[in-house]
């Protein structure tokens, strides 16, 4: 079984309130004991090629006004503002004028899910999406092999415990 898989999100997710119709809405799962915060520090701590990736959307984003820091807030992970947080979970991000964007962190059962949300505004939103879907996808699961990595400490199947 891969360590990092694509599944629905949790019914129980705050981020569920926001779907509508033509949102994009992804989420995947690893084994995992961290709690939602330190999972999304480390999210948040992105490699060298992660961050290159992102400075090259800065400079491609900037002549269109988007923003590259995120708003200013007291609790940030990355660029991304805290607006809510649990033991179960944490939400961040922030709206743009091309997309809202928000990223939920989940730790249930011995698992963290990783969930992106985005409702596009208009043309720009939709392109956007469509351009950076393969950078998304690499970023996310390899945020989560890290997560893995990280906080797979103490994790065992019951067959390993036999």
């Amino acid at each position: 079984m891969p360590r990092v898989t694509a599944v629905d999100l949790p019914e129980q997710s705050l981020l569920n309130r926001r779907i509508k119709p033509g949102d994009f809405i992804d989420c995947y799962r690893v084994n995992s004991k961290l709690s939602p915060r330190k999972a999304a520090e480390i999210i948040c701590t992105f490699p060298a090629w992660a961050e290159l990736l992102v400075s090259i959307r800065g400079v491609l984003t900037r002549p269109f006004g988007l923003s590259n820091e995120g708003p200013e807030a007291d609790d940030k992970l990355g660029a991304f503002p805290v607006e809510y947080e649990s033991d179960y979970e944490l939400i961040a991000g922030f709206d743009d004028k091309h997309q809202d964007f928000r990223v939920s962190v989940i730790a249930d059962d011995g698992h963290v899910y990783l969930a992106t949300w985005a409702h596009q505004h208009n043309v720009a939103g939709k392109l956007y999406i469509r351009a950076i879907m393969p950078f998304h996808i690499l970023i996310a699961r390899n945020a989560l092999n890290r997560v893995y990595k990280n906080g797979s400490t103490g994790l065992q199947s019951k067959s390993s415990k036999l």
